[in-house]
């Protein structure tokens, strides 16, 4: 079943609302199920001076973000959706490239972390505005993930920042 062909949704929203939330909805999906694997591929790789401080932070935003997929899934399903999060339809999901570091320094993994979370936070952002016009109970939804999520990357970013407040870069 295509998710652009709702057979019913939740009382008080027509089909093709729901069909454009879950659009939305299954963007946010994929990032997040993306984000889940790499937080836990960096966790796995990290090496070097701060290795236990960063891999042990790591776990907690594993285990967040995983809730956060399952939301979301679950707010599609609640939509009359289908939720799909196999490996396929993440990677053709996917807009950005894959995470390119294998076995790396902290500094180097959380540099490129940072961005992770930027496009995932920036993305997130984008959603929220569209679904403020759509479906206020989504936007709710994804509202309060990206409250944690930025601070998931104020986490990163206080281990790349310097004492002026500039990130390495």
């Amino acid at each position: 079943m295509s998710n652009s062909e709702i057979k019913f949704t939740a009382p008080g929203m027509d089909n093709e609302t729901a069909s454009k939330t879950i659009e939305v909805l299954e963007k946010r999906l994929v990032a997040l199920l993306d984000l889940q694997l790499t937080l836990k591929h960096i966790h796995w790789n990290v090496v070097g001076p701060n290795f236990i401080g960063v891999h042990e932070m790591l776990d907690p935003q594993v285990d967040a973000v995983r809730g956060m997929t399952d939301t979301i899934a679950e707010r599609i399903a609640t939509l009359g959706g289908v939720p799909k999060g196999t490996p396929k339809a993440i990677v053709e999901g996917r807009s950005w490239e894959d995470y390119s570091l294998g076995k790396g320094l902290v500094l180097d993994h959380l540099k490129a972390l940072d961005k992770v979370y930027e496009g995932v936070n920036g993305d997130h952002r984008t959603a929220i505005e569209r679904l403020g016009d759509i479906d206020p109970v989504s936007e709710d939804m994804v509202t309060g993930q990206l409250a944690d999520l930025e601070q998931f990357q104020w986490f990163v970013r206080a281990h790349i920042e310097s004492g002026s407040g500039e990130l390495s870069q």
